[in-house]
């Protein structure tokens, strides 16, 4: 036993030498090539065998024939072994540098394409992560694409419907200035009548300048849907009965939500006020709510006609008006866009699709606990 244990003491401490230095070795290499690394891990498993194989041959006394056998056989075993490593490190650097030239691709053409060929599980692992976020980063460029150009085109429709007010008011002003006016009371009407559209047209700017930085302040509550309805059909009517349109809102079951009711009733409003221009005169404009699951279902149902089936997707776009028009009873296309925006920062989504006769625009809120 005795014989045993110092045996495997000197076995130890020859190993131990080895390692030692091998460990100074990949300190001293760690900037180096993987190829390296690997060739000095093989190079230290041997050498640490044989300076264990020889310290054990030493202490034991060994003729030299039989150390000579030992050595001769633990040098084939570290040729072996060098040159499996450095195969493998070959392999591994190759592949690593092909994944570095697709990775490059980002900084080229924005896109990423995994290099063919076998690889490591980490290599490949990697590859699929560098897939992942190149996809996602195409993503967000179209995203941020479609901002840019819907931004661009309400800054082009913005100035239109800015101008056209804005002359007008001019015109007004040097008539009565002029004393050109023939009915100066009629003028004063019509002025406060544009101011009123342009105060509205900025306040919905506003409105959805903070939904795009997400800084809509919210102070939800807990409130009935019933409610909810009942102001938005009460703030539309005198809209309705001037448009001739029937305003409809016996569906509507008593459900609780925890909204914010300003912010909730302006999204109702907005549809309603969308419903009523769009209905022909003598139409019904039916407001519906329930609930499915978890969530609660606002609706809005108008007489349109229906949307055309390109526009669907477009309808909560900013600047989104229904037709080329950029006349004044087409609006700035912001309270559609108004709605999604609010009804998403209470977590819900809004969506539109045709009915017989017309369109329903839909919002789906998260139900009170």
């Amino acid at each position: 036993m005795r014989d045993v244990l110092l045996m495997a003491l000197f076995a130890f401490l020859g190993a131990a030498a080895a390692g030692l230095l091998g460990a100074v070795a990949l300190r001293a290499l760690r900037h180096r090539s993987v190829a390296v690394s690997l060739t000095v891990v093989a190079a230290v498993s041997v050498t640490a065998m044989l300076a264990g194989t020889l310290a054990v041959a030493w202490a034991m006394f060994l003729s030299s024939h039989d150390l000579t056998v030992v050595t001769t056989v633990c040098a084939m075993a570290a040729v072996v072994s060098l040159a499996t490593a450095l195969l493998l490190g070959r392999w591994v650097v190759a592949r690593s540098n092909a994944l570095t030239r697709a990775a490059r691709s980002f900084g080229d053409d924005g896109s990423f394409a995994a290099p063919g060929g076998g690889a490591t599980a980490e290599l490949a692992e990697l590859g699929r992560e560098l897939a992942a976020t190149s996809e996602r980063l195409a993503r967000s460029r179209e995203r941020e694409k479609a901002l840019e150009t819907s931004r661009r085109e309400l800054v082009a429709w913005i100035s239109h419907d800015l101008r056209t007010p804005l002359a007008g008011l001019r015109a007004m002003s040097e008539a009565l200035e002029d004393g050109m006016a023939e009915d100066p009371q009629r003028y004063f009407r019509q002025i406060r009548h544009e101011v009123d559209r342009l105060n509205s047209m900025v306040g919905d700017l506003f409105e959805l300048s903070r939904i795009h930085a997400g800084a809509l302040p919210l102070c939800p509550s807990r409130m009935s849907v019933y409610d909810l309805v009942g102001d938005a059909l009460a703030g539309a009517g005198p809209l309705a009965r001037e448009h001739g349109v029937r305003l409809v809102g016996d569906r509507v079951d008593a459900v609780p939500v925890e909204v914010d009711g300003k912010e909730m009733t302006r999204v109702l409003g907005n549809l309603l006020v969308n419903a009523i221009h769009r209905t022909p005169e003598d139409g019904t404009v039916a407001v519906a709510a329930r609930r499915e699951a978890d969530t609660v279902v606002l609706s809005v149902t108008d007489g349109c006609g229906g949307i055309p089936e390109d526009d669907l997707p477009r309808v909560f776009d900013t600047g989104w008006r229904g037709s080329a028009a950029r006349t004044p009873p087409a609006g700035a296309g912001l309270g559609l866009a108004i709605v999604r925006g609010i009804v998403e920062a209470h977590a819900g989504r809004a969506t539109v699709r045709n009915v017989p006769g017309g369109c329903r625009f839909e919002v789906v809120l998260p139900a009170a606990v």
